[in-house]
């Protein structure tokens, strides 16, 4: 009752002002005024107000409220568990046995064998970059050079 008689006075009010504004020949935003200020007289009329004083007030529907988010949290929470995993359990079992039978069929390719005692040779140490703008668009050049652009 309280709310339908507040969104009311707004609505006078800004037809108030929208007159007002009418009368100072600025029709545009007296126009705008008015449809602004009908909004609330329409929420009246169709009885959202009234739908949502009640459940404004209402401790079910809070309590609604609540148990609607707790059920979101979870699907959540379990979809980016699902995503650290990798998929869901049925998936993550089909992929296991796709790779063991891609293991049974044919060996995965191993680093090559070098003999006895033989290590492969380590990488030289990276020297500091102390290249220019033009060098990097250098190599880029040469790229471009080799595949004919």
């Amino acid at each position: 009752m309280i709310a339908e008689t507040v969104c009311s006075a707004v609505a006078a009010a800004g037809l108030g002002i929208a007159a007002v504004t009418a009368y100072r020949k600025r029709f545009l935003s007296a126009t705008r005024i008015a449809a602004y200020s009908l909004v609330p007289l329409g929420l009246v009329m169709t009885g959202v107000v009234e739908w949502l004083a009640d459940t404004a007030f209402s401790p079910t529907a809070w309590a609604g409220f609540a148990v609607l988010g707790v059920s979101w949290l979870l699907f959540a929470s379990t979809r980016a568990v699902e995503r650290r995993r990798g998929g869901t359990r049925k998936e993550r079992r089909a992929a296991a046995k796709g790779a063991a039978r891609r293991e049974a069929v044919a060996p995965a390719a191993s680093a090559p064998s070098l003999g006895p005692g033989s290590r492969p040779a380590s990488k030289p140490a990276a020297k500091p970059r102390t290249e220019t703008a033009a060098d990097d668009f250098s190599d880029i050049e040469a790229i471009l050079k080799k595949h004919g652009i």
